[in-house]
């Protein structure tokens, strides 16, 4: 990359974070706030969704590992949490004893908060990017977890999808069969409409073939917590149906996007394409795209989130920089995490 590139480059994201507007300020109903992701997007909605479970009323993760895997090591995240040999496989009876622990300490919430919460843990056979034994592990943590805190949890599993490491459409993206940029596949399963479905029940209007309300972006540097660089990138979307425009009371889903999926290097392909939009207008649900920036000190190239630990220590507690700058967000919308 010459100079003259480099400088349009950083120019550019320089203008972006200048002229983006700051979240708008929605009448939302905070009990109703849930996640997705898929990979480190699912790492991050399932670190979201234990960290904060007291304000956060279910998850749906597409091919991620359970909650502290990779315990704040790379190399660790390498071999045991992407696609392991039996024998490297995360232990989930440690795992659930580390949240218990956490969640006495006040690092987590109390694990009773995941009490009643539907959880969607979904998984594509093709998939050769993260081991199918990862989301089944992912599922018995959670279960390990409810029996701990004695609360029942509504959670459904499907781990034998028709497609590879993508998130997948009915009709847009790449192939179905490849795991390929922008890691948004034509699969013949609209995963959006079974996330909405699986999290919030039947929508309140029919959903139309394309999205009516508006895609914004907005400046993400503007909720860094306490000056904390997270490592986020400047500029995040968010998609308010024309209802929550108009005042509606509507609900908050923030939508993790996976690694190199962001926009800096997909574009606007997972947060226009992924399906989520269309289906929020059907159920009157805001949909948060926060955005990570591909750094190499800390070392994280492909923009990932932080799921092993490069942001520091706390990465998956509520003193996680990325975490708390993502609550600082749904707070911004109307929707308070603590």
């Amino acid at each position: 990359m010459n100079r003259r590139m480099l400088a349009t480059i950083v120019l550019g994201a320089a203008v972006a974070s200048a002229t983006a507007a700051p979240l708008p300020t929605l009448e939302l109903d905070a009990s109703r706030t849930t996640v997705s992701g898929l990979s480190s997007g699912a790492y991050m909605a399932h670190q979201l969704h234990v960290a904060y479970s007291d304000h956060v009323a279910g998850a749906a993760l597409i091919a991620g590992g359970p909650y502290h895997c990779a315990a704040g090591a790379l190399q660790t995240a390498l071999a045991s949490c992407m696609m392991p040999a039996d024998d490297k496989r995360p232990d989930v009876a440690a795992l659930a004893a580390h949240a218990k622990d956490a969640a006495k300490a006040g690092r987590i919430a109390a694990l009773a908060g995941l009490a009643g919460d539907r959880v969607l843990v979904l998984h594509g056979r093709a998939d050769k990017t993260v081991a199918e034994s990862l989301s089944a592990d992912t599922a018995a943590l959670y279960r390990a977890l409810a029996a701990a805190a004695k609360k029942p949890l509504d959670l459904h599993e499907d781990l034998a999808g028709a497609y590879t490491h993508t998130f997948p459409t009915l009709d847009a993206g790449a192939a179905c069969d490849v795991s390929t940029a922008p890691y948004v596949g034509k699969c013949g399963y609209d995963a959006a409409g079974a996330i909405f479905a699986g999290l919030y029940g039947k929508p309140r209007h029919a959903v139309a073939a394309t999205a009516a309300g508006e895609l914004r972006t907005f400046d993400q540097d503007a909720y860094r917590v306490d000056g904390v660089d997270a490592h986020l990138a400047a500029t995040g979307y968010v998609y308010v149906p024309k209802a929550c425009a108009a005042g509606a009371r509507c609900a908050l889903h923030v939508a993790f996007h996976g690694c190199q999926q962001n926009a800096e290097t997909a574009g606007e392909a997972f947060v226009r394409d992924a399906g989520y939009n269309r289906w929020a207008d059907a159920y009157d649900t805001v949909v948060l795209y926060p955005q990570t920036h591909a750094t190499m000190a800390p070392l994280n190239p492909k923009g990932c989130w932080d799921w092993w630990g490069y942001g520091g220590e706390s990465y998956d507690t509520r003193d996680g920089a990325q975490l708390r700058q993502v609550a600082a967000m749904a707070a911004a919308l109307g929707a308070p995490l603590r």
